[in-house]
């Protein structure tokens, strides 16, 4: 395996190559950025102009209005005034000879007054080849450092390896991805967007690359819209009640619908739900498809596109534990949250092998996991054999855990669904799977019309007309 360029190598690279040529423009904290390259030696071949409009009035002055200065909309209008410029400026006399770019970033670390979410937008708008018209690549950062001088060496490494990654990995989009992990480490930043535009990125996707930064752990998680679109979990999640259906949607079911259905009426009666601004996700995680060493892209996205026709967004999430996934949504919202699951997974919570890493062992999962008066929503199961429903309410657990059990009952942070169609409760997604990839036509009974339509057009799931 090579081993990546440092930091001073993958600078000095782009200062000694004659045919890179750009501005940098930075605001806030990123300024750290531009000083790697007149660091290492030789910027005046590499750099055009820096710009730093840290003043609020100037930044307005020189790139227009915004009503939020870290954000994508500010980062978009950098790129476009600068890029403009350069062009404008520099095109005649050496466009035939050089590739422009313009590197940009905005970024808000910790102060003597901010103590809140510490976090950036960078991007980079570049020629492929002289006279070329420009892509771009976009991508949020959370910073995780505890000191200002940290957070602020580790925005200029990430600014250098976009930078580098962008100019010399091109062709190779997921080769780019990779490379922002250079020489840091996933405690000190979190990369949850990557966005690639331009003549150069029109075949690739951006919800793999997505996946790409869940997988190798530049995020903890990636969200889509129902129409496919990526967004920032962030600024979705942001101070909402959040009501979320984990599941492997292998496909989506009558009882996916359902599950969903209840769960919500239930949850909207909540004192604290009631009239407030609700995001209703569906969730799938990672975790289980890489321990067993492989994880097939496509038939995760498929299944986003799957899960997309219900309306709802989605979250794909590195996350194999409940409580994990639990801090994750507590990161963005102190508002009342709950997880809709089946029987069989409320009696896998309860396997205390599952919890050996925690000193604490269930005890602190479950400390973790309710300490925001979340709730589990809890579908039925029917027995296959004796026909019997079992419920939240009438669920057997190990002996010793029966007290723990009761108690979470009796306090309402476990909840069993009520009124359910039992007439479903004979769908189980495998089974349906099976029919499907068989060819027998009767498992369009048991799947939403419009999830059946999709996965026949596209052929999806293994499906076999």
């Amino acid at each position: 395996m090579i081993e990546p360029l440092d930091t001073h190598q993958k600078a000095l690279q782009i200062n000694l190559d004659s045919s890179k040529y750009g501005t940098f423009a930075e605001i806030g904290a990123g300024q750290e950025v531009a000083r790697w390259f007149f660091r290492v030696g030789g910027a005046s071949g590499t750099i055009a102009k820096t710009m730093s409009a840290y003043d609020m009035t100037i930044s307005d002055a020189i790139y227009g209005h915004s009503d939020r200065y870290v954000s994508r909309q500010r980062l978009i209008a950098m790129l476009d005034h600068e890029y403009n410029l350069l062009i404008e400026r520099l095109n005649k006399s050496r466009g035939d000879t050089t590739n422009f770019f313009v590197f940009a970033d905005t970024c808000a670390a910790r102060s003597y007054t901010r103590r809140d979410e510490t976090h950036g937008w960078m991007g980079i708008r570049f020629q492929s080849f002289p006279g070329s018209e420009p892509s771009e690549i976009l991508i949020h950062v959370h910073m995780w450092d505890r000191e200002n001088l940290q957070q602020q060496e580790a925005l200029g490494i990430l600014g250098v390896n976009l930078l580098h990654s962008a100019l010399y990995l091109f062709k190779d989009p997921q080769a780019i991805v990779n490379a922002l992990r250079d020489n840091l480490s996933p405690e000190r930043v979190e990369v949850d967007l990557i966005k690639f535009n331009g003549p150069q990125f029109q075949k690739v996707d951006n919800r793999l690359l997505a996946l790409q930064l869940v997988e190798h752990g530049l995020t903890h998680a990636a969200m889509f819209l129902p129409n496919g679109e990526l967004v920032q979990p962030a600024d979705a999640l942001y101070k909402k009640c959040i009501l979320v259906e984990r599941g492997s949607f292998r496909p989506v079911t009558k009882v996916t619908v359902d599950m969903l259905r209840y769960a919500q009426a239930q949850f909207i009666q909540e004192p604290n739900v009631s009239g407030q601004d609700l995001m209703v996700l569906m969730e799938m995680t990672l975790k289980n498809s890489s321990e067993s060493g492989t994880i097939n892209h496509q038939d995760f996205l498929n299944r986003v596109d799957l899960l997309g026709t219900l309306g709802h967004p989605v979250l794909i999430s590195n996350y194999g534990e409940f409580y994990r996934l639990a801090a994750y949504m507590f990161r963005y919202t102190k508002m009342p949250i709950g997880i809709v699951m089946d029987v069989p997974t409320l009696k896998e919570l309860f396997e205390e092998e599952y919890y050996t890493e925690l000193e604490g062992g269930i005890l602190e999962s479950f400390g973790r996991m309710f300490k925001n008066d979340l709730k589990l929503y809890v579908y039925p199961l029917k027995d296959s054999k004796t026909g019997a429903i079992v419920t939240a309410g009438n669920l057997t657990v190990a002996p010793n855990l029966r007290h723990l059990y009761a108690y979470l009952i009796e306090n309402h942070h476990i909840q069993a669904m009520r009124d359910v169609d039992e007439s479903h409760l004979n769908i189980f997604s495998r089974n349906v799977l099976a029919r499907m990839q068989r060819g027998e036509n009767y498992w369009e009974e048991d799947v939403p019309p419009q999830v059946a339509k999709l996965i026949k057009e596209r052929h999806l799931l293994g499906y076999k007309n």
